[in-house]
């Protein structure tokens, strides 16, 4: 492969292309058969997409088309796919080509985890968990990207990350480093993508803790279970963030306050955020309760997949996600801050500054009241002459209108 040219072209603004609505759309979702990436293939069924699932699990894969397919066995197909194999990868991308002559929207949503110490963590296991998480995500973000340079209408490319890919939980270290990969690739790509045109939007999803079998599913080397004993939200929020970003042009959608709250806390207070993730985050990693399973019997050793929405986690659940709401919404999530911040201004407005505006105020309802009279002079001079002969009730009344 020859060397590229460099040209110093202005960028596409891939924020202001047009997505088809999900109804109409074909989509690729990765890791399809459990947790996210299940929620989203029914959420995006029941809205009428087309879909082209992948999965580890050929009969969790199977069971799940036919389930979806009961309406229409068009509408459904799936080839089982190790994303870390860049072969199987473009085979998925075939796949949806041959089926329904191509692709809108691409999720790599599939992944592994790993809990334990960075130091406790065997190389090929911290290996393989890249070879998913990362290698995956590059190998179907370019057959995305090869895709849709070719295509008329533009399409949008979806990359799971999460809020440990914007700052690292203690326990989940080796996962983390794949998000944070996860996170800069797709910020790069991005960034080439305008650059050279292409019409395609590129998204990042940023859960926070998420109530679905990832802790389950994990290889651990902890001696308690993996699991979410903090806040979490439901994975249907998650879902929705993934299906909004499908059909408008979104550069990230932050699922969970928690998630926005602790990637900005951890940017600009980093030693601090260390010292409270000892103290309070380090324990919310696992289930005191429960013995943790051998590692072998993971996903990252090809086990344990199954069609189950949620895990056995023992935290707090949330029902949804306001960030995901408010992304959707802006209006729900802008008025409440800015009749917030008008309170505050006005909370905090110097004295002399308010006189002024109070002032202004009665000046104003002071020449409303002239026009009023002069268009009713007969009614004005009554008014008045009641007034005078009641001074005090007259007093009241004028310190009411002003």
């Amino acid at each position: 492969m020859g060397q590229r040219e460099v040209k110093d072209t202005k960028p596409l603004d891939s924020l202001k292309l047009k997505l088809k609505s999900v109804k109409d759309q074909v989509i690729v979702i990765t890791g399809a058969t459990s947790g996210i990436g299940l929620v989203t293939a029914r959420m995006a069924a029941e809205k009428g997409a087309k879909l082209v699932l992948a999965g580890m699990d050929k009969e969790a894969l199977e069971s799940l088309a036919e389930d979806l397919s009961k309406e229409s066995s068009q509408n459904v197909v799936y080839l089982e796919t190790d994303v870390s194999k860049e072969e199987e990868v473009e085979k998925l991308a075939e796949k949806a080509i041959e089926s329904f002559g191509g692709f809108d929207t691409w999720v790599n949503n599939a992944a592994v985890a790993i809990y334990g110490h960075v130091t406790d963590v065997p190389i090929e296991e911290a290996r393989e968990l890249f070879e998913t998480n990362y290698w995956g995500t590059v190998y179907g973000s370019l057959a995305a990207i090869n895709h849709f340079k070719e295509k008329e209408s533009p399409g949008a490319l979806i990359n799971m990350g999460s809020v440990v890919g914007n700052r690292t939980f203690p326990i989940q270290g080796t996962y983390s480093s794949s998000k944070f990969a996860v996170h800069s690739i797709t910020d790069a790509l991005r960034m080439e993508a305008e650059k050279d045109h292409i019409p395609v939007v590129i998204s990042q999803i940023h859960p926070a803790r998420v109530d679905t079998p990832y802790g389950d599913h994990a290889a651990s080397h902890i001696d308690k279970a993996p699991s979410h004993d903090g806040m979490m939200y439901p994975p249907e929020s998650v879902a929705e963030a993934v299906l909004h970003a499908a059909e408008h042009p979104v550069r990230d959608v932050y699922v969970g306050g928690q998630s926005k709250m602790i990637s900005v806390m951890g940017a600009l207070m980093p030693r601090f955020t260390d010292r409270f993730m000892e103290r309070s985050v380090y324990k919310t990693n696992y289930d005191e309760t429960r013995e943790a399973g051998s590692p072998m019997d993971s996903t990252l050793y090809g086990e344990g997949e199954e069609l189950k929405e949620r895990g056995n986690n023992s935290g707090w659940r949330r029902k949804g996600s306001w960030m995901v709401k408010g992304k959707k919404h802006p209006l729900l999530f802008w008025i409440p801050l800015i009749g917030l911040a008008l309170t505050i201004v006005t909370l905090f407005m110097p004295a002399s500054l308010k006189k002024k505006e109070m002032h202004k105020a009665k000046k104003a309802m002071h020449k409303k009241k002239v026009k009023e009279m002069m268009k009713h002079p007969k009614e004005a001079y009554k008014i008045e002459q009641t007034m005078l002969k009641h001074p005090k009730t007259a007093a009241k009344i004028e310190k009411a209108l002003m």
